[in-house]
């Protein structure tokens, strides 16, 4: 088995999941990268709590009937900002070094940190489903993807979440840190007893919240495409764009960090003195604490994204501009499509708060 660092490290801060190959002393054992970890966490907890409580906070005060779009990006904000707001304990365990909050707190706050990556992934995959419907089936819109059914699906997603997360819970413990000759130091780390564990934990992680999720989305996007090609329809939507920004941001933040999980099962299946293991495992140490932090940071990145899509409505709406931009992005037509060409979205309508759909973001 692998032994834990004498601090904890890097990768331990940022974790999303559990990881006993960042717990190795090669990776970080100095205090310039415990303080680095602990800067770049307090910075991501100062942008990511408050900006993604500014999203719930528009959509739910300034948005009277929310949109299929509206009520998506409202629960990845709710996810994405609970995942910020716990970074206030990886911040003090990386202050004190040691883990201070007791068994039960360390394998629940590593089970919500996997409860809500793998909610912001699905939701995504959700918008880009609802896209697809917009696009191919415009006339069916309102049965298949009406607010009823997505809040009987989001419900289904939280729960399905939370029992897809469990593993986070049993494989993590609090122990002393057996890499001190003198261990007085805890450490909130994996307890893989056998390597089928460790293959289970990661290679489940990475297909069930990565690529299954992102073949559906590509999936969506091309047969979005081949349809728009069909017809005329050539006009740029927002909601569009900006699901495709959002599409794109995490993919890139989150595709290295999966990886390394694969690099380190695949890893396992070799032998403990096997060249190859020791290269993939020296990779894998060598990368965590950066990977890691990436997929963190992700989880602040949407509302720097909304602010940008969202700046032509500053100046006129001040504080409301983000509301302005959600019902901008609203495709729950009621209205009537102006040509048939238009697949349903080229098409002068009411939104769900009452408000005139602007064409082009205009």
């Amino acid at each position: 088995m692998k032994t834990s660092s004498s601090k904890p490290n890097f990768t331990v801060s940022f974790l999303t999941s559990n990881n006993t190959g960042g717990e190795d002393p090669s990776v970080v054992s100095n205090d310039f990268s415990t303080a680095l970890g602990a800067l770049i966490l307090g910075l991501v907890f100062l942008l990511g709590v408050p900006g993604n409580l500014f999203i719930v906070w528009s959509i739910l005060a300034r948005i009277r009937r929310r949109s299929v779009t509206t009520l998506l990006i409202l629960n990845l904000a709710c996810a994405d900002g609970f995942l910020m707001a716990l970074t206030i304990f990886f911040i003090i365990y990386l202050g004190k070094q040691t883990w201070v909050f007791g068994n039960v707190m360390c394998k629940g706050v590593f089970y919500l940190c996997n409860t809500n990556m793998y909610a912001s992934i699905f939701l995504i995959t959700l918008m880009s489903v609802h896209r697809l419907v917009a696009v191919v089936l415009p006339r069916r819109m309102s049965t298949l993807a009406s607010r009823k059914i997505v809040r009987r699906v989001i419900v289904g997603m939280w729960l399905l979440v939370m029992v897809m997360s469990i593993p986070s819970m049993v494989f993590r413990e609090v122990r002393l840190d057996d890499a001190e000759a003198n261990a007085t130091r805890l450490v909130c780390a994996p307890n893989h007893t056998l390597p089928t564990h460790e293959r289970f934990q990661y290679a489940f992680e990475t297909v069930a919240g990565f690529i299954l999720p992102y073949a559906v989305i590509i999936t969506c996007y091309i047969l979005i495409l081949r349809r728009l090609r069909q017809t005329q329809f050539r006009r740029k939507v927002r909601s569009e764009k900006l699901i495709l920004a959002i599409v794109v941001t995490f993919g890139l933040f989150w595709l290295p960090y999966h990886v390394i999980n694969m690099m380190q099962v695949t890893a396992l299946w070799y032998s403990e003195n096997s060249r190859t293991r020791k290269t993939l495992d020296h990779i894998t140490k060598s990368s965590r604490a950066v990977t890691s932090a990436l997929a963190f940071i992700s989880s602040c990145a949407n509302p720097v994204l909304y602010t940008f899509a969202g700046k032509s409505y500053i100046r006129q709406n001040g504080f409301a501009f983000m509301a302005r931009l959600f019902e901008g992005t609203s495709t729950d037509h009621t209205g009537t499509t102006k040509s048939k060409d238009a697949v349903g979205l080229n098409m002068e309508s009411t939104n769900d708060s009452g408000t005139p759909t602007l064409r082009n973001g205009k």
